[in-house]
């Protein structure tokens, strides 16, 4: 019941997420063209640049990427915390697990938004960035390193029972927990933004995958060509089922 209720508040609140994303409250997700900078990069054009694309706006709409593409992924683990925790500490040491998780991916975040800004400035509209980053990313999604940080994201610490131990652990937890999946899923996650448009279905298909590499077991790291597609076997599986028992 527990962890039933667990995997419906955390997919609750990507959901809400999500429908923030779509509504696009401010243009948080789309960066303004600086039209200042079709004469190349200068001061003025970078002032520009940042004046439409104020820094704290950017970051709220990283921010709501996160957790609408990567809190999913969080059900597992706060399911651990609430199993080994007690009654009086399990939901603030889940939200300390969550601040630290979320702290990791809004410090990456800021690094990634200088990137975005910067390549906005050198190359507005162009798609050369993203498919450069987009053949870095093939490259990264089978490389023993990019499975290795998927191994470790299977990894649960042993967590403290009683006083403050309790929350440094659960932090800790979130923060160790958060690097793994920011060195799983760093280049995935900056592809959609890199693009000029379809932000939104290059969102939904950059999730898709992350979760389903997330389900799969820890395996060797090697070079190795695996397209991790549990998720969509186990959705083929439960419409052959569905199919099945709508026959009979």
């Amino acid at each position: 019941m527990v962890r039933t209720a667990i995997s419906r508040v955390i997919l609750g609140v990507s959901i809400f997420a999500w429908v923030l994303l779509l509504i696009n409250p401010g243009h948080i997700m789309s960066m303004e063209h600086c039209h200042v900078s079709d004469s190349g990069p200068s001061v003025s054009s970078l002032h520009m640049l940042l004046e439409m694309n104020p820094i704290a706006s950017q970051l709220t709409g990283w921010g709501l990427m996160v957790v609408a593409m990567m809190f999913p992924k969080l059900i597992i683990p706060i399911q651990h915390i609430y199993a080994r925790s007690l009654r009086r500490t399990r939901f603030s040491a889940s939200l300390l697990f969550a601040f630290g998780y979320m702290a990791v991916w809004m410090a990456v975040g800021l690094l990634m938004i200088g990137v975005i800004m910067g390549l906005h400035l050198l190359m507005p509209g162009s798609y050369l960035p993203v498919t450069g980053l987009a053949v870095i990313a093939i490259i990264w999604q089978f490389s023993p390193v990019k499975q290795r940080c998927l191994n470790r994201g299977h990894n649960h610490l042993i967590l403290a029972t009683f006083g403050w131990a309790v929350y440094r652990d659960a932090l800790l937890f979130g923060v160790i927990h958060g690097i793994w999946c920011v060195g799983a899923g760093w280049a995935l996650m900056l592809l959609p933004m890199l693009l000029p448009s379809g932000h939104t279905f290059a969102m939904l298909v950059v999730t898709f995958i992350m979760l389903s590499e997330h389900l799969e077991h820890p395996k060797v790291p090697r070079w190795h060509v695996d397209f991790r597609a549990k998720l969509f076997r186990m959705i083929v599986a439960q419409i052959q089922i569905r199919l099945k028992e709508a026959q009979e």
